[in-house]
């Protein structure tokens, strides 16, 4: 049998017909079972059909269980169970191993692309990504995360000794929009570190993750090493206000309003990777050698995935030096996009009546005008509960940027829609002032070979995942660094073994001190 024989209970192969892939379960307390009710309602996101039997699962008492009989101490950490650290690295070889087969890397591609259509080159970045995260923690990888250090005491036989120590029962909530590459980076770092985790990915696509986590086991991680739920948000949300004193720590990727109301419900025990209006800025520095390139980046960063990235470039400032020459070239970049090749494709969270009036309210403003787009998709299948829409850029003017206008401006559509901004070198205090206003600080791009225009610029600005250079862009793979917001305590990080033990674990210091008494000691007198 091969490996894929051996783990997948789904067939994505069957075509963009809306035939059913598969039926999902849930996996609790060791054990992949069915649910009694499913929900009746996920459309095939390219022709709405009947699509996937997911479980609509209502109750949740053996998951809160589960949460409250891991110790806080947790499955293991660097003074119990250290073999598992050993035998987590074990797993990722192997499962790095299975994932180079090609039979499995063109199932997790064509399974990511029935759920969340995108290119295939875009599916086949998360399988990459995820591979490579898997071969980085290979072996000893995962070892090395649990370093500590250790300090001389004040005496002999006394030393400090600093460890990063698990939380134990954990939960995480991940996004639609990278169905393997999130759930599957932040459920390794939390096992990683000692913990238990609960798992819930977004509903339409928990199908990807679930057939991760199977490949997990055949790959030698033990099942009762975690549980996966497939149940609606609300569900979800309740879940973890009753199971609140249980959950140590829950890590969302998501919506910032959500994250703030988990925020609440978890009383600050939150690692937040939230929504993002990202932000890539050209410097003066134009080059008629790099100017193709800077666009065809620029194309890449708005509107792959159809836009619907948290590392998606929001908002345009383009330098008075390149206008002339950017412009154009970005208008026929978007054009080129095709349903066909799923180059833009539908939009999951936004219906076209949310994303138009989005636009019409941005034409209000004074002097904006729409530099392309503004349609919808034609000749498709796509359901009116997912958006359809051409990529779009929306001009606005420099001094319209600090008005009133500027919480419409930096609101953030999930979807191929970007707002662009053309400013000169005197306007350049303004655009400052705009990128310390802007409340989320994921990703941003200085575009630019300027030493002194970088300095000035990063200088002044705080996002986590900051590219600068003439190739910078806002979206990027994060196996090679990290990757997450910055500006807030809460900031949750992935793909790094930085990211893994800032997100996963905590400090613990624990102070040796095993004597000898020092012979001139005696009691102190009490006065």
């Amino acid at each position: 049998m091969s490996h894929l024989e051996k783990f997948a209970t789904v067939d994505p192969f069957k075509g963009m017909n809306g035939k059913n892939p598969g039926q999902c379960q849930n996996l609790v307390s060791g054990q992949w079972r069915d649910e009694k009710e499913y929900f009746d309602n996920i459309p095939d996101p390219l022709n709405g059909e009947d699509f996937l039997k997911i479980p609509n699962t209502k109750n949740v008492d053996e998951f809160i269980k589960n949460l409250a009989d891991c110790p806080k101490s947790g499955l293991h950490n660097p003074l119990k169970n250290v073999e598992r650290y050993i035998m987590l690295g074990n797993v990722c070889a192997k499962a790095a191993e299975v994932m180079r087969d090609k039979e499995v890397e063109d199932f997790f591609i064509r399974l990511i692309q029935r759920v969340m259509p995108k290119t295939d080159n875009q599916c086949y970045g998360e399988v990459k990504v995820t591979r490579v995260f898997l071969e980085n923690f290979a072996g000893d990888g995962v070892r090395f995360l649990g370093r500590g250090f250790s300090n001389p005491g004040d005496h002999v036989g006394q030393e400090s000794s600093g460890y990063r120590w698990p939380y134990g029962p954990v939960v995480i909530v991940a996004p639609f929009n990278f169905p393997l590459e999130i759930p599957a980076l932040q459920f390794m770092g939390a096992l990683f570190m000692g913990n238990r985790p609960l798992i819930k990915s977004a509903t339409t696509v928990g199908i990807v993750f679930e057939q991760f986590l199977r490949m997990l086991i055949y790959c030698g991680l033990p099942i009762s090493d975690a549980d996966m739920i497939h149940c609606g948000g609300s569900t979800m949300g309740n879940l973890i206000k009753d199971a609140n004193d249980k959950i140590r720590m829950l890590q969302f990727t998501g919506s910032s309003q959500v994250a703030e109301q988990l925020s609440q419900d978890m009383n600050g025990r939150i690692r937040v990777e939230d929504a993002g209006f990202d932000w890539k800025v050209i410097g003066p520095d134009y080059s008629s050698e790099w100017a193709d390139y800077v666009a065809w980046q620029c194309d890449e960063d708005a509107y792959n995935a159809s836009g619907q990235k948290c590392s998606a470039q929001s908002i345009l400032f383009v330098h008075e030096n390149w206008t002339d020459h950017l412009m154009p070239r970005l208008k026929k970049l978007a054009e080129r996009r095709r349903l066909d090749n799923l180059s833009i494709g539908p939009v999951l969270t936004w219906s076209n009546k949310d994303i138009k009036n989005h636009i019409n309210a941005l034409l209000q403003i004074p002097g904006s005008e729409v530099a392309f787009g503004n349609e919808e998709l034609e000749s498709h299948t796509i359901p009116s509960v997912y958006g359809s829409m051409k990529p779009t850029a929306v001009e606005i003017p420099v001094k319209q940027l600090l008005t009133d206008h500027f919480d419409l401006i930096t609101s953030e559509v999930f979807g191929p829609v970007q707002v662009i901004v053309n400013y000169s070198h005197d306007e350049l205090p303004i655009i400052l002032e705009a990128l310390e206003r802007i409340p989320l600080h994921l990703t941003a791009a200085v575009v630019s070979n300027d030493p002194l225009f970088q300095q000035q610029v990063l200088g002044l600005t705080v996002n986590g995942t900051t590219y600068a250079g003439i190739r910078a862009r806002t979206t990027g793979a994060p196996q090679n660094h990290w990757f997450g917001p910055a500006g807030d305590p809460r900031s949750a990080g992935i793909g790094t073994p930085e990211a893994i033990i800032t997100t996963w674990s905590c400090h613990r210091e624990i102070i040796k001190d095993i004597g000898p008494i020092d012979p001139d000691w005696s009691t102190p007198e009490l006065t």
